[in-house]
């Protein structure tokens, strides 16, 4: 074994990742699919992925395919093509154990849904850093959008990443699919406003700014009009705060795609 495969494969602390996931056509633009499969190319190796996705809400948190993983098409009107895509990582039966045992408390249930597979919020992006399918992955769902909560259930699950486990917060960081419709051509003022605000907030690791982003943030109700695609980000944030690395953020992936904000963030 080459020294460099030793250091990517070597157990240490791994990042904290919130992504922008885009939809099933991110696979067709000739930018966006490099820039992820450049950003995994940099990471260590994990031993697994734990995916919470804005397209899986669910109380109470729930647990799902551990080992076989199926994919859920979550979506609808688009080529058949997007239908026949497959993603067969290896389920994370042990890493299902770890959640459930970080994660439950009196008073606190965790369920197991076992087929449930992962949807496109997960699947998408990670065809396009680990396309060989061959890091076992599980996802689990976002009991709430309480920024504080779930910041608080990321907090719990930072353990995990001192064992090899990527977390990664899936969402997008402004989602108003509605709004664009009457937009015409061009980025809206409002996904423009709110992305700026958001990059320099998370510049200055003003997480207090960030849990309030629906009043704090200019145009923040016009980007999330439902906030299921930041809530990922509040997991990614907690998983960062209990190691002391909210100072460590970086912007790997910053831009538009179809008028939305694509930023894309890692810590540690």
């Amino acid at each position: 074994m080459s020294a460099v495969t030793e250091e990517r494969t070597a157990p240490k602390r791994m990042p904290a990742l919130y992504l922008s996931h885009g939809a099933p056509p991110l696979a067709d633009d000739p930018v966006w699919p490099g820039q992820l499969a450049a950003w995994s190319a940099g990471l260590p190796r994990p031993k697994a992925v734990l995916m919470v996705s804005a397209h899986w809400e669910e109380a109470p948190l729930a647990i799902g395919a551990v080992e076989t993983v199926p994919l859920v098409y979550d979506f609808w009107g688009f080529p058949e093509h997007y239908y026949r895509v497959r993603y067969a990582a290896p389920g994370a039966p042990e890493l299902a154990a770890s959640v459930r045992k970080l994660l439950r408390a009196p008073g606190i249930p965790v369920q197991d849904v076992p087929d449930r597979g992962l949807d496109h919020g997960a699947y998408v992006p990670l065809a396009e850093m680990f396309p060989e399918a061959g890091v076992p992955v599980l996802q689990i769902s976002l009991p709430t959008l309480d920024p504080a909560r779930l910041m608080g259930i990321g907090r719990k699950l930072a353990p995990l990443r001192d064992e090899g486990v990527l977390i990664i917060g899936s969402g997008f960081f402004t989602h108003n699919l509605a709004a664009l419709r009457h937009t015409g051509e061009g980025i809206p003022g409002w996904s423009v406003e709110f992305d700026d605000w958001g990059h320099r907030a998370l510049e200055a690791a003003d997480v207090d700014a960030l849990l309030d982003f629906t009043h704090r943030s200019p145009a923040g109700r016009l980007a999330h009009p439902r906030t299921e695609h930041f809530a990922p980000l509040f997991v990614t944030l907690g998983a960062a705060d209990a190691t002391g690395e909210l100072d460590t953020h970086r912007s790997v992936i910053d831009g538009f795609w179809m008028g939305l904000a694509k930023r894309s963030v890692q810590f540690g």
